[in-house]
């Protein structure tokens, strides 16, 4: 039984000079295990906020998150063992080499293969000669290789991603998304992406646009052809 999370009448919102600006009201949504969901829509439209609340990361004004594992439903608190999370910025630790980045969340777990492990997935995104690198001495598109490979080394059940390549030139972009989506597939894990690029959106099996506080379900057609 493949494990989800549902979002329940989820509303957000803040204060900003004293008026109440509202990012979304009432959405109702399901993210799968093992599915893939893009995220897309004009930049200030809330697309990070709800990958945050969907995560667990950040709780809603108002609604609901629910994660559901082997038929138990919990709250959303629950899902911060199970999920990995990919930052636009990367977020390494500048003083690690790229191999003690990514066995940093093994090692606060207490395993001791963190090493072993982070070789392996080090490997697996094509950094195996750049494992004693540190961050200043890595590209950019190399940057969010470790990132993947820090976000995936303990095989979480979701992945969520904040604009991932919208840092790295096409190729880089190109490359980064292959890894992503393959590694994903590979281990099952759900996949929720926040972009504005329609190419790496039209990859995911479900995109979503959210705008003017509301979501809707868009089609790949439409995405391919803005993106031509």
């Amino acid at each position: 039984m493949s494990s989800y999370i549902e979002l329940k009448n989820i509303s957000h919102s803040f204060q900003l000079n004293q008026e109440k600006v509202t990012l979304f009201d009432e959405l109702n949504l399901s993210i799968v295990q093992g599915q893939s969901y893009a995220i897309t829509g004009p930049s200030g439209a809330g697309k990070s906020s709800l990958l945050m609340l969907m995560s667990g990361l950040e709780q809603p004004t108002t609604g609901q998150g629910l994660y559901v594992k082997a038929g138990q439903s919990a709250s959303l608190d629950a899902l911060r063992a199970d999920i990995g999370f990919i930052f636009q910025q990367f977020h390494l630790l500048a003083e690690l080499t790229a191999l003690n980045n990514v066995a940093l969340p093994l090692k606060l777990r207490g395993d001791k293969q963190a090493l072993e492990k982070a070789r392996t997935w080090l490997t697996k995104v094509g950094l195996s000669h750049r494992i004693n690198h540190k961050p200043s001495e890595l590209s950019g598109g190399e940057q969010q290789r470790v990132a993947i490979a820090r976000a995936l080394v303990f095989e979480p059940s979701f992945i969520f991603a904040d604009e991932p390549t919208g840092n790295l030139d096409q190729t880089s972009a190109t490359e980064i998304a292959d890894i992503l989506f393959a590694c994903c597939q590979e281990n099952n894990a759900g996949l929720v992406v926040v972009t504005h690029s329609d190419i790496l959106a039209n990859r995911a099996q479900h995109i979503f646009s959210l705008a003017d506080g509301q979501y809707s379900q868009q089609s790949k057609q439409a995405l391919q052809v803005a993106a031509c």
